[in-house]
């Protein structure tokens, strides 16, 4: 029998520290002298009262530990129970948004998918534009954490390849789970204050440079504006585009470098691959739209970089409408919105090491046929991987492409067309931010999509950040019979 007072504890705690981070956007509705303050008030209280409640009631069950249930149900329901409450601002603030839209907004936020359907938005309070902020950059460390420190454990999507010391990323160096989180931590807020000064550095505001150093790190992608970055100077664009690519570098790696360690940074092969996957789309890209023949705009150098950097990374930002540079370019950003960074970032989608590994599988198994009588295994960094990591990251592809089908499926029967419906899915599952097409492109938002089409996208939010696995096996019979 699964003990849900464990998991409830923990989440009574998340909600209070959600409520007083509530406080930060209040005192800046405060300071700007508008009166959207009390909505901020109202909503820390709420979101702490009930948190409070939440925690005492479970106290009397916390113990040493959890169990592998109550692991997976904690994972799953700290990202549901806290898009709840992170929606209230919308739903009582100047937005006024319906319950789906605000539940969109803040699901989108704190999984970092980017998504909105707030329009708008340079004449939001600034309040709620830096709570946009805030959910991003708390979803941004929290997945952070969750990868490095629960996926291993949980053994799914082939994470647990990160367990082994051989593979020298956690191990002898970091061998405890409080210090791993304590130390990203440090370093996720020095990347988040650099990054501020050298927005500042650039000419953005007080306001901007911090909001934006928040979902730049988180890889979150949401900016204070409807144009996004396309108004912002090429400094500023560079200074996103750095601070993007460390983001979705292994943070465990900045650790190991503070602690005199440069040589699993600069050896990281995963690394490597992600920025030679980078380059090469980038030149791609350019040659492809610089030779075209046909009458479809034509990609500056600092353009192309920055937004195939952007949508790799699964931050989401714009700096152009990408539609209209032809439709190559548009099927380029759709499969490189599913290639996303390395594990232990805040990037997402399928992740740099899962391909590795599927085309090691595949390299061994051609090797077989060729030589029949030979012996030859997956390597991921010199080492073999083992059955179960290969098992568990085709699982994990298998399970991607089936749900980015249902979900396309699903959204197509609410009656939207077959570019948003596929390119929906794939940005809510890979949660890059921005879809494809006129509607949910980088040139527009979510807002006109029907109730139920936004639902479905809160759900493909929440398992595509989640690895999917962690969530799927709690809807199987076997999970709470064990």
């Amino acid at each position: 029998m699964v003990d849900l007072r464990p998991v409830g504890y923990v989440i009574g705690l998340l909600l209070t520290v959600l409520g007083a981070t509530m406080l930060l956007p209040l005192l800046v509705d405060v300071a700007e002298g508008l009166g959207h303050w009390p909505v901020f008030m109202q909503s820390a209280a709420l979101t702490m009262l009930i948190g409070g409640f939440l925690a005492l009631s479970c106290a009397n069950g916390v113990r040493e530990g959890l169990t592998l249930q109550e692991t997976f149900l904690l994972v799953t329901s700290v990202w549901l129970f806290l898009p709840i409450f992170g929606a209230l601002p919308f739903l009582l603030g100047e937005t006024a948004s319906a319950p789906v839209d605000a539940f969109f907004e803040a699901m989108s936020a704190l999984t970092t998918t980017g998504s909105t359907v707030l329009t708008g938005i340079e004449h939001l309070p600034k309040g709620l534009l830096l709570w946009r902020g805030i959910m991003q950059w708390l979803g941004g460390v929290g997945i952070i954490v969750f990868a490095m420190v629960f996926l291993p454990e949980l053994r799914v999507g082939g994470m647990q390849i990160f367990r082994s010391e051989a593979f020298d990323t956690m191990g002898k160096i970091l061998p405890r789970a409080t210090e791993i989180a304590s130390r990203i931590s440090v370093i996720y807020v020095s990347m988040t204050l650099t990054c501020i000064f050298c927005y500042l550095a650039t000419g953005l505001n007080a306001f901007d440079a911090t909001v934006h150093a928040m979902t730049t790190v988180s890889t979150g992608g949401m900016a204070n504006s409807d144009a996004s970055f396309s108004a912002y100077s090429v400094p500023t664009l560079v200074v996103a585009c750095v601070f993007m690519v460390l983001s979705a570098f292994p943070f465990v790696r900045f650790v190991q470098l503070l602690g005199g360690h440069a040589e699993p940074l600069l050896r990281d092969s995963q690394i490597r691959v992600f920025l030679m996957i980078l380059a090469v789309v980038v030149v791609f890209l350019l040659l492809a739209t610089w030779t075209s023949t046909y009458d479809y705009d034509r990609p500056t150098v600092m353009q192309a970089i920055f937004n195939v950097i952007s949508i790799t990374t699964g931050t989401g930002y714009a700096s152009a409408d990408y539609m209209r540079w032809g439709p190559l370019a548009v099927m380029v950003f759709f499969f490189v919105g599913l290639i996303g960074g390395c594990a232990g970032s805040t990037s997402c989608s399928i992740k740099v090491f899962r391909y590795q590994i599927l085309f090691a599988s595949i390299r061994s198994q051609l090797r077989r046929i060729r030589t029949p009588h030979g012996i030859f295994t997956p390597r991921f960094e010199g080492r073999t991987v083992g059955e179960d990591v290969l098992s568990s990251v085709m699982s994990f592809f298998m399970f991607f492409v089936l749900t980015l089908g249902i979900v396309a499926v699903a959204l197509g029967l609410t009656g939207l067309d077959f570019i948003t419906s596929v390119s929906g899915a794939a940005t809510a599952v890979a949660n890059v931010g921005p879809g494809l097409g006129q509607e949910i492109g980088p040139a527009g938002n979510f807002a006109g999509l029907n109730d139920t089409a936004k639902w479905i996208l809160c759900f493909a939010m929440l398992i595509g950040r989640l690895e999917l696995l962690a969530v799927y096996v709690i809807f199987t019979v076997q999970f709470w019979r064990a």
